[in-house]
């Protein structure tokens, strides 16, 4: 069964998702991205023949709509490379966004090394 996985970076870390994805095509090719809508942007220059639906940027609601699929069931796994040494406008959403990712217990992963531990633990054979 697919899985639909989100996707999101801070303004620093989307290069570093977007090469993340792009090492993973392939386990990722059969599975859904959802993105906040620039994170998806940079990923889909990178890596254009990957599925990729956009919610609004994070600052203007996206991490908020990401939480709400989470809490609805739609999203399976959270991939999320926040920037730990600038600070975020939207604090407050990003928090939310992590809480929700706890209180339904999906796999998330905040740096390239956790996300390739997602992929190497098989989560993405699911598909």
């Amino acid at each position: 069964m697919p899985l639909t996985l989100a996707l999101v970076a801070h303004d620093r870390m989307k290069p570093a998702l977007a090469d993340w994805v792009a090492r993973h095509a392939a386990d990722l090719a059969p599975h859904s991205m959802v993105c906040t809508a620039t994170t998806g942007g940079v990923i889909r220059r990178h890596s254009p023949d990957l599925a990729i639906r956009t919610v609004k940027s994070g600052p203007l609601g996206g991490d908020q709509q990401i939480g709400g699929m989470i809490a609805d069931g739609e999203i399976h796994a959270l991939v999320f490379f926040p920037d730990p040494l600038a600070p975020q406008a939207h604090d407050v959403d990003v928090k939310a966004l992590l809480r929700i990712a706890l209180v339904y217990d999906i796999p998330a992963a905040f740096s390239p090394a956790t996300a390739d531990l997602l992929v190497a633990g098989g989560l993405l054979a699911r598909g």
